[in-house]
């Protein structure tokens, strides 16, 4: 067991990381997180419950800040196994209701258990009763609040779950690249893969991730995807809410900052402006439609951009809540009304949309929601790999959250 802690030199930030070594991957030493609490100096933590759970799961199981707990008299597998006459993976099948064990190896094992009191280690059992011990999650490695409310969430439901969790920053948005990254992962123990955008398309629509031999669920796509399961929102639904409940406030010449349109969600968040403008007979201009990279920084250009135009826009649906904090801080530099002149609305519903003036009308993602079914998702697809052949598309209810912004 250790705990690390990585930190951006720039900007203070960086992943409180708690974990250690997969028992059953000690050969490759390589180190699978039990959870990953985001810090900053300039906000309270992201996830703050992060750390609760954590620290409560670690001390449980007398892991906390070092040393693992030890009972020299612990009956192991292979003691069941030698008493029963069987493998250790056919105890480990009968216990967790995985693989073909006819009913009288079955009924061998369970007494051998009974006789031995053995008590099965639940720590590797935790996901909904399943084997899955160890997940590799894929992310992108740019600077959001988003992605790290996401990785936040997963940390949370792992340390509930007892799973671990291999996490890799992935620059190389090749289908070849990304492929590789999930080998890699893996080979050093990963029994799932959980994969965020835009890493999801990237492999949901390749034939590369039906040779990877392991379940693959994404979370916060846009769209269902041919070869993996999907956890998602309808975004091109929330967008449109959003569109409309401006032009419902009287507001005409609206824009939008898009996100980067190799995410599959930024182009249903601007189709979705466009159906709710097409909806209510309003031009669609295409000097009002300017893409981000739903990064702060390059949001300051955009809504430099849109603002500079005459006349300028009334509202801008921005892509995300990153994006949406820095139309606010143009318009502030401007001496521009808010929103008495310019509405602006986030998407996502991230913490920097509280911690902005005014604070923004925004879209919830139930992100733990999300998390938590990407994880039953996996695990069903571990424990029935039969039954859960096909990838399934789990679509859940956004919510509109009116605030001042707009």
């Amino acid at each position: 067991m250790q705990a690390m802690a990585a930190g951006s030199a720039s900007g203070g930030k960086g992943w409180l990381l708690f974990g250690g070594f997969a028992p059953s991957c000690r050969r490759s030493r390589a180190p699978f997180w039990n959870a990953v609490v985001f810090w900053s100096p300039a906000y309270p933590l992201a996830y703050p419950q992060a750390f609760d759970h954590v620290s409560a799961r670690l001390s449980e199981r007398g892991e906390w800040m070092g040393r693992p707990r030890q009972d020299e008299n612990r009956l192991t597998i292979q003691a069941v196994a030698k008493r029963a006459g069987v493998s250790a993976m056919t105890v480990s099948n009968v216990i967790n209701s995985t693989g073909r064990v006819s009913e009288a190896t079955r009924e061998r094992v369970l007494a051998a258990i009974a006789d031995l009191g053995y008590v099965p280690n639940q720590s590797a059992r935790r996901l909904v009763g399943s084997a899955v011990a160890c997940v590799g999650l894929i992310y992108p490695g740019v600077e959001s609040i988003f992605i790290d409310a996401m990785l936040a969430a997963v940390a949370v439901v792992a340390a509930e779950k007892g799973v671990q969790l291999q996490i890799r920053s992935v620059e190389d948005a090749s289908p070849e690249g990304t492929a590789d990254v999930a080998r890699d992962m893996i080979r050093k123990g990963a029994q799932a893969l959980l994969l965020l955008p835009p890493y999801a398309e990237i492999l949901g629509e390749q034939a590369e991730v039906l040779g990877l031999g392991v379940p693959t669920a994404a979370i916060a796509t846009a769209m269902p995807l041919p070869n993996i399961t999907t956890i998602r929102i309808d975004n091109r639904a929330a967008s449109r809410a959003v569109t409309e409940y401006l032009i419902a406030n009287g507001r005409r010449r609206i824009a939008v900052l898009a996100g980067p349109l190799r995410h599959s969600d930024s182009v249903a968040r601007l189709e979705g402006y466009r159906d709710a403008l097409r909806a209510h007979d309003l031009p669609i201009d295409q000097a009002l439609c300017v893409e981000g990279d739903f990064t702060f920084p390059t949001a300051l250009a955009a809504a430099e951009r849109l603002l500079d135009l005459s006349p300028p826009p009334d509202a801008i649906v921005a892509g995300n809540d990153d994006m949406a904090a820095a139309v606010l801080w143009v318009a502030h530099q401007r001496g521009i009304s808010l929103p008495a002149d310019l509405s602006v609305t986030g998407f996502d519903d991230t913490m920097i949309a509280t911690r902005v003036w005014p604070q923004l009308t925004t879209v919830r993602q139930p992100i733990r929601e999300m998390a938590a079914e990407a994880m039953e998702c996996l695990a069903r697809a571990v424990r029935n790999p039969e039954q859960n052949s096909a990838p399934t598309d789990v679509v859940f209810p956004f919510t509109m959250v009116e605030r001042h912004s707009a």
